[in-house]
């Protein structure tokens, strides 16, 4: 341990401390606990998406080193870290997969909701970058055509099949997995607003899980409103914490901004941070982070889908895994509050979010099924154990 290193770290991030003890002096602290006071004396700042870093945190610190435990950076004045000398550092892709499964949750709980088979439905995904792209192929394998748009790919002559923002909006269903950025040629701060929600086919449905000021919250409520979509499923809000109630009433699903938060993409954040702060600071990496994750909770699904549709059986074995529904139902317990307690209990729901595992940790036992269906799975990120077949 370097006894003259101190570390404030963000409590609420799993195994926080366990990973920076052995370098230095750590000092775990809440959010709004992380201030201008209370890092004054640190030399190395690791917080979470609900930390503004900028001159008024940092400004008479001797904070050398920042790191985030996200892929998103809006929360992050880098401009003013790069004059100052302080070296930043995220953590992209980090809970991609994780924001994957949440899309293949709500997409089999909309298909339920809603009566229609995601079958030969068409999605549009709106940036194919490390979420987007492990959109693509789960929805690929939930039998949809895929409709992929992103003009920064497109400019550097990507191989994907890409298409125009325009040639989207005859998808069936559109989800957004872009960073917020508010200048330059593709800018995405109400990039749907109400004039390009109502370019979208009359009936379909949006899905965000990228920063909630991508989209327009008024020109959502009226399109939804209206009717002139069918639905839509908001991980993310403007204004967070005080999002519109207003809107969570009309939406079919809605979450607290945890689309990214199983346990494997958290620890995989920690991992990058930790191992960037190691380097920053010239010291061996000689820990395994993912060491300190426990057995998952669930390591086997059993199913027999003799009477199940294949959809059916996909929605039953992921609601195993991961129950969409409980973190709408959870949220939606904020409209009873007083508005004044309304952004502490959004926050409270982010802190003190439940241990969710991703698919890969859990082996589905299928007693009598089809090929197809075992195949689906596993692309999905399951293992199978096939016992009928």
């Amino acid at each position: 341990m370097l006894q003259d290193i101190h570390i404030v770290v963000n409590k609420h991030t799993p195994y926080v401390v366990q990973a920076f003890e052995k370098i230095g002096r750590v000092t775990a602290l809440s959010t709004r606990e992380i201030t201008k006071d209370t890092i004054r004396n640190a030399d190395i700042l690791i917080v979470r998406s609900e930390t503004k870093v900028n001159r008024d945190l940092l400004e008479g610190s001797r904070v050398k080193f920042v790191g985030t435990v996200t892929i998103g950076t809006d929360h992050i004045d880098e401009e003013y870290l790069a004059k100052n000398g302080i070296t930043f550092v995220s953590a992209p892709g980090s809970n991609s997969n994780s924001v994957s499964e949440y899309i293949t949750a709500a997409l089999l709980e909309l298909a339920c909701s809603k009566g229609f088979s995601l079958n030969k439905k068409t999605i549009g995904i709106v940036g194919v970058g490390n979420v987007g792209s492990k959109v693509w192929r789960k929805a690929e394998a939930l039998g949809m055509k895929v409709l992929l748009n992103d003009p920064p790919l497109q400019r550097q002559g990507s191989r994907y099949p890409l298409h125009s923002l325009d040639e989207l909006m005859e998808a069936d269903i559109v989800t957004l997995h872009v960073p917020l950025t508010r200048m330059g040629d593709d800018a995405t701060y109400h990039l749907f607003d109400e004039k390009r929600i109502r370019k979208m086919k009359h009936g379909s449905i949006l899905i965000n899980t990228s920063r909630g000021a991508v989209v327009e919250t008024e020109g959502l409520k009226r399109t939804l409103l209206d009717k002139h979509l069918a639905a839509a499923v908001l991980d993310v809000w403007e204004g967070e914490p005080n999002i519109s109630a207003s809107l969570l009433a009309l939406v079919a699903l809605g979450s607290p901004h945890i689309a990214g938060y199983s346990l494997d993409g958290k620890v995989n954040a920690l991992r990058m941070n930790y191992e960037a702060v190691c380097r920053f600071l010239s010291l061996p990496i000689d820990r395994d982070i993912n060491t300190l994750v426990p057995d998952p909770a669930l390591p086997e699904i059993k199913i027999d889908t003799m009477k199940l549709s294949i959809e059916q059986a996909l929605r039953k074995i992921v609601k195993e895994c991961y129950d969409i529904c409980l973190d709408d139902r959870l949220l939606r317990q904020l409209v009873s509050l007083p508005e004044t307690e309304r952004g502490k209990y959004f926050q409270k729901l982010r802190a003190e979010y439940r241990m969710r595992r991703e698919f890969f940790n859990s082996t589905v036992s299928l007693a009598s099924t089809t090929k197809e269906i075992a195949d689906v799975l596993r692309l999905l990120g399951f293992k199978v154990n096939n016992e009928g077949k």
